[in-house]
């Protein structure tokens, strides 16, 4: 039985010390077909482990509706047969920029702020959800011959809160439920954030993208024995809509990883491959130096800047760390497997048909509902999408100023069936007054639940009121569309779609919408290398993607095709799905332009476009093309 364990100094394999090189790999950001190429393209970079999170939210969306938890246990099999240990972030809580840090929609709406405590309703549906997961993990250890080889406890705790009975509840429910490798907490290397975060016996780690020296002497003052590890290396950044991008010199993240290794560290490079935020499932942050101030949510690229772009490819910041952890391997590293190839040439896609919001919602919605106050998405049980807000403005009256108060995130407006407005967060009021009677409808879409800091678990919707001048409207009618509900197997077919030329005609009901196409792909005959191996393991069949939609055995992909990159020049804000698979949202702010395709959900002959476009469409096409190249040299805001 092979024992793993934490040192005074190190950490040690059956007796025998060990330095961790691990790189950050989440299994839900990238498609199954793919984890073969990414795991395999980690360990061509020097590295001998792998570390995920879970997110608890993609895998319990409704309470009690809990789905494919075995996709971690099919990952972590995928490690351990490319020769890579494995370290487990279960959360609950896990923060990586994606959607309520991973925390469901029905627990922040139920519990607000008493999740992450020591509250005994909240610790309760964490070990019923805990229950159901960890075995997945248990059954995985090194100690039964499997990859896992440390577990996180909660998820940098000290930068959220203090409750010590809550973390020290959670590590004992870890052990309770069979996990016996060793527990870490993480937490960035400042005294506040490690006496909040860390549990005595456990093994603390620090976060940082540079200065190891100085976090590794912060990090012994808390723990004088044991290894040291930086347990997130933040090698690049994320993007925010409307923002510059974020990019990090690889020269000087090389020399800050090698300053780490130089302690006698260990590492996880966060990220090592990034992926993509599919169906929507990116976060959002808060500016300001407490996270609690202007809004900004996470474009659907996860790329990360990381040293394995989003396309699977090899960066000069992976040559870089290659060089660095070289001189730490045991031996020879393993050649580079092949490069994905993108898709040959460009496809335009004439999206033919066309159906208005309002027959969409009919046909996926949820049921609506009526109040005196308008519901949060959370009291509608919506997470990923929009809510559609109708009420009455009584008359007659003189026109007064018309807003929403508390909107989170943004609303498109119409009065009496006529566009009026845009409306966010900071600009609540429509440009115009409203006299009465009219007819007022709000659709208010969820741009991404913040993740990070006090503002996590804010409500989504109208949380305030809708007000004409001072005087609340009551008597509210909502009705939710949920992305979840594209995901069901022939629920598009219920759409009522007509030719997209009906669109013109429809007035400014005619700018929104569900657009549909078709566009024809032809493989390459006798293609070897990445595409024979993404189409060979996505023909498996009945496993889920990461998005929720189904990936299955009538869909194998196309020979030669690894990825495509899909554009919508001249469209808005909304989501595109391919064959059935949600992309993400796409949004003409930027700074991203191109979404990042699978080549397993593309299909040899005829495949379909679905674009939902909320805000103002394009021309009735979209392009895919090989997608977008290796980073080199790209203007942007320098992350240090």
């Amino acid at each position: 039985m092979t024992d793993f364990t934490v040192g005074d100094d190190c950490f040690r394999l059956d007796g025998k010390p060990v330095r961790l090189l691990s790189g950050a790999l989440h299994y839900f950001r990238v498609h199954e077909a793919q984890w073969e190429h990414r795991l395999a393209m980690l360990a061509a970079m020097g590295l001998n482990c792998v570390e995920t999170y879970v997110p608890w939210n993609l895998h319990e969306p409704r309470e009690g509706e809990v789905r494919d938890v075995g996709a971690l246990g099919r990952f972590l099999d995928a490690a351990g047969r490319a020769g890579l240990w494995a370290i487990v972030r279960p959360g609950p809580y896990i923060c990586a920029e994606w959607e309520n840090g991973g925390l469901p929609v029905w627990v922040t709406g139920r519990f607000g702020r008493r999740v992450r405590t020591r509250d005994a309703e909240y610790r309760a549906v964490v070990e019923r959800w805990f229950r159901e997961l960890l075995p997945q993990v248990v059954q995985r250890q090194v100690s039964r011959g499997g990859p896992v080889i440390l577990v996180q406890a909660e998820n940098e705790y000290g930068s959220y809160g203090s409750d010590a009975v809550y973390l020290e509840w959670l590590a004992g429910l870890l052990r309770q439920c069979g996990v016996t490798v060793p527990l870490f907490t993480s937490d960035g290397p400042e005294d506040h954030m490690l006496t909040g975060g860390s549990v005595p016996g456990l093994l603390a780690t620090a976060n940082f993208g540079s200065g190891a020296r100085e976090g590794f002497e912060v990090l012994r003052r808390h723990q004088p024995r044991g290894p040291l590890m930086c347990m997130e290396f933040w090698c690049g950044w994320f993007d925010h809509w409307g923002a510059a991008p974020v990019l990090r010199d690889p020269e000087q993240a090389a020399g800050a990883l090698r300053e780490i290794l130089e302690c006698g560290a260990s590492v996880n490079i966060y990220m090592a491959h990034g992926g993509t935020n599919f169906g929507g499932w990116a976060g959002a942050n808060r500016s300001g130096p407490h996270q609690d101030e202007s809004f900004q949510p996470t474009v659907t690229s996860y790329d990360y800047d990381a040293p394995v772009d989003e396309y699977g490819r090899a960066t000069e910041k992976f040559r870089l760390f290659r060089e660095v952890l070289e001189a730490y391997a045991e031996g020879p590293l393993p050649a580079l497997p092949p490069e994905p190839v993108g898709l040959a040439g460009r496809v335009r896609v004439e999206l033919a048909e066309w159906a208005g919001l309002g027959d969409v919602l009919e046909a996926l919605g949820d049921p609506e509902t009526e109040s005196g106050v308008p519901p949060t998405f959370e009291e509608l049980g919506v997470d990923r999408g929009l809510v559609r807000y109708r009420v009455a403005v009584p008359g007659p009256r003189q026109a007064y100023p018309l807003g929403a108060s508390g909107l989170r995130d943004r609303a498109v407006v119409y009065v009496d069936g006529v566009r009026a407005g845009v409306l966010t967060e900071e600009s609540g009021m429509l440009p115009e007054p409203v006299a009465g009677p009219a007819e007022v409808e709000l659709w208010v879409e969820s741009l991404g639940r913040v993740n990070y800091g006090p503002r996590l678990g804010e409500p989504k919707g109208v949380t305030g009121g809708l007000l004409h001048e001072r005087q609340y409207l009551h008597g509210v009618r909502a009705r939710g569309l949920r992305l979840g509900a594209f995901e069901a197997a022939g629920a598009v077919a219920a759409v009522p779609f007509g030719p997209v030329e009906a669109a013109a005609g429809a007035g400014d009901a005619g700018r929104t919408g569900l657009f549909r196409g078709t566009f024809t792909i032809e493989g390459i005959e006798g293609t070897t290398g990445a595409s024979a191996a993404s189409a060979a393991s996505s023909a498996s069949g009945g496993a889920s993607g990461p998005s929720g939609a189904p990936v299955t055995s009538d869909a194998p992909g196309v020979p030669g095709v690894d990825h495509a990159g899909l554009e919508l020049p001249g469209w808005t804000r909304g989501f595109v799905w391919v064959n059935g698979f949600c992309l993400g949202r796409y949004w003409s702010v930027g700074p991203q332009r191109t979404l990042y395709v699978p080549g397993p959900v593309l299909r040899e002959g005829a495949n379909e476009v679905w674009v939902l476009e909320l805000e103002d469409a394009g021309e009735p096409q979209v392009e895919l093309g090989p997608g977008a190249p290796v980073e080199t040299d790209a203007p942007g805001v320098v992350q240090p």
